[in-house]
């Protein structure tokens, strides 16, 4: 039996609670996951590939539940009306083995490819789809291959070093729908900055990127800007940049050239220019010390100074998405569940298809009421997605009303609208508790070589 007949008959015991999702994800997509991977298997087992990758999704959707209990959830190890057995727990973890890393990573670079840039160009700035980048931490289980694959902060003689091993990771997102476009990550030593040269060739052509401070080495301006047609950055100024000014455009908006060090040049495997030219718009809100953008959209008149410093302050919106994510996606959990390198990397990649499967579907609901897709909340929205899912999954629900349940959850997702955004909302960095009393528990870590 070839693979295509391998994937049709499951989809033909495929249980209808996964009509939802299954909609957004063309199974050509899936069956090209495991092909292109060199993952496909000709035999029929229970748990074929393509199940496999709904399990690890669920995994990510049902966070709270085991895994045995979400591929009873999702019926993708027992599949109604067919007589079998439960597959037993060491079945799904050799299942997952089976399956590897690849294809998730392969399906979720598939679908963000489709999905964020088609819905950062339905929401863009003066022509522009605008994106965000930035990066993040995550913890995993503490588990020796972990430690040795990963790592984690060390310590500074002050602070103690990471109690889990620690994955560092950046992505990319469509800022005005939080839809993930790209991701990289790695060992916590690797460097964001590392990770994000993955990243930027993911940057389509008429868009602007709006990205930490951290990112304003010359090389990944220059890669932004050349790397395709009309691609801009927007980035804020650090203190020691010391650009020179060229022209004054306006009020505190000038042409400024910010020199390229023989160094750089030398060390660069590209041709650089003596010097980057780029405009200088200083800022300064109530309260606040007075800041300075740098950016590549060097026409004043199309670009106007201070619609680039309302547009600069959507660079949080990624960091909205990390706390969707890290807090309400994965419950406030110290860490993930895999113990083993592959496991984690796996699952890593199914957490972003789930969340992006989410926000493909408040996208639509904020269609549906007219609004932009970060007034409907996630956090409602995923609990009705859960709540949906645990509900379908429990007889005797009819299949014939199965529709009528999928229209109800997407008129309540059209109820889920926030408030406008306060815009001279303040939110100071600080926590409600700040240590505890217990004694710290170490860990062994594997010594490096």
């Amino acid at each position: 039996m070839g693979l295509a007949q391998a994937v049709q008959g499951a989809a033909l015991v495929a249980p209808e609670q996964f009509d939802r999702f299954r909609q957004h994800i063309d199974p050509v997509w899936v069956e090209e996951a495991v092909v292109a991977t060199g993952f496909a298997s000709l035999r029929r087992r229970r748990l074929p590939a393509d199940q496999v990758v709904w399990l690890v999704v669920g995994m990510a959707l049902m966070r709270n539940e085991s895994i045995e209990r979400v591929a009873t959830l999702l019926n993708v190890a027992l599949p109604a009306g067919t007589g079998l057995k439960p597959v037993a727990p060491s079945a799904l973890t050799q299942a997952r083995q089976r399956l590897g890393d690849e294809p998730m990573e392969y399906l979720f670079n598939t679908t963000a490819s489709h999905w964020a840039h088609r819905s950062a160009k339905a929401h863009p700035w003066r022509k522009l789809a605008v994106y965000a980048l930035d990066g993040t931490t995550v913890r995993v289980p503490d588990s020796p291959d972990n430690w040795e694959q990963f790592g984690g902060n060390p310590g500074n003689g002050i602070r103690a070093g990471s109690a889990y091993p620690t994955v560092r990771a950046v992505a990319l997102m469509a800022a005005r729908s939080h839809l993930v476009a790209a991701g990289s990550f790695g060992p916590y030593a690797t460097g964001e900055v590392t990770l994000a040269a993955e990243l930027w060739s993911q940057l389509p052509e008429n868009s602007v990127a709006i990205v930490d401070r951290n990112f304003t080495a010359v090389r990944d301006l220059l890669e932004i800007a050349t790397g395709a047609k009309n691609r801009h950055w927007l980035v804020r100024a650090k203190a020691h940049m010391k650009p020179v000014r060229v022209e004054k455009l306006g009020p505190n908006d000038e042409l400024v050239e910010l020199p390229v060090t023989r160094h750089m040049r030398a060390s660069s495997s590209k041709p650089m220019p003596e010097a980057v030219r780029m405009r200088a718009i200083r800022y300064q809100r109530p309260g606040f010390r007075a800041g300075v953008l740098l950016t590549s959209l060097l026409d004043s008149k199309k670009y106007p100074a201070e619609e680039i410093v309302q547009l600069y302050h959507e660079r949080w919106e990624i960091e909205l998405g990390y706390d969707e994510i890290k807090t309400h996606l994965l419950d406030r959990q110290e860490a993930i569940r895999s113990r083993t390198p592959q496991g984690v990397r796996q699952e890593v990649w199914g957490i972003l298809l789930a969340y992006n499967l989410v926000r493909v579907e408040m996208e639509r609901a904020a269609d549906e009421a007219g609004v932009e897709p970060t007034r409907i909340s996630f956090v409602n929205a995923l609990s009705l997605i859960r709540t949906a899912w645990l509900v379908w999954s429990t007889p005797p629900l009819a299949p014939g009303r199965i529709p009528e349940h999928l229209l109800d959850l997407r008129r309540h997702l059209g109820l889920l609208l926030l408030p406008e955004r306060r815009s001279q909302r303040r939110y100071p960095r600080v926590v409600k508790i700040k240590m505890s009393n217990y004694d710290k528990k170490w860990v062994k870590r594997p010594r490096p070589n």
